[in-house]
């Protein structure tokens, strides 16, 4: 499936550029003869089905990967491991520190969401839009976190910590991690 992807986008990035760079010139400095040639309708035509086949390809990816409703319950019970965003577990002792566990995700949400989180943000108010994406993604992380420090047969993740950044437009990338550790007496 990548490969195709990559493959379309090739296309579209080629037929852009033709378009653009020969196409563009081509028509202003031949604009009177109708007859479009046919390396022009090449590169519109890979402009348009590179886009076509990209656009097919991440559909079928986001059915396949689509968010489980399991994955968005954090689960520490299920897995033995309590999250802590101190140095210290109180009543116990860390008795032995198993290294960094961590749970990533960039998410980002769809167009209709995201013109209505614009139209709120003309009119004032909470943009629920993406409070419910963060609130996914904070929850996949911690999930994918939880899920590391378990491998490592951690007891619990101190010194929690989240960071977020912006990846392109209203995609956000979210970050968790914290210290594994064991825990003694």
């Amino acid at each position: 499936m990548k490969t195709i992807r990559q493959i379309g986008s090739l296309a579209f990035i080629l037929g852009l550029f033709v378009t653009i760079f020969a196409g563009v010139p081509w028509h202003v400095f031949v604009a009177d003869d109708p007859v479009v040639p046919w390396w022009l309708r090449i590169a519109i035509f890979c402009l348009l089905g590179g886009f076509l086949l990209v656009m097919a390809t991440l559909v079928l990816e986001q059915s396949k990967y689509k968010t489980s409703k399991e994955e968005l319950v954090v689960d520490q019970s299920q897995k033995g491991v309590v999250l802590l965003n101190s140095t210290e577990v109180p009543g116990r002792k860390v008795a032995e520190i198993l290294g960094l566990a961590q749970g990533h995700t960039v998410f980002a949400i769809w167009l209709g969401k995201d013109l209505s989180a614009i139209v709120r943000l003309i009119l004032g108010g909470e943009l629920t839009e993406y409070t419910e994406m963060m609130g996914k993604a904070r929850t996949i992380a911690i999930n994918r976190m939880i899920a590391s420090a378990a491998e490592m047969g951690a007891d619990a993740i101190i010194n929690v910590r989240y960071m977020t950044t912006s990846v392109v437009g209203t995609a956000s990338e979210l970050l968790v991690y914290g210290t594994a550790v064991k825990l003694g007496g």
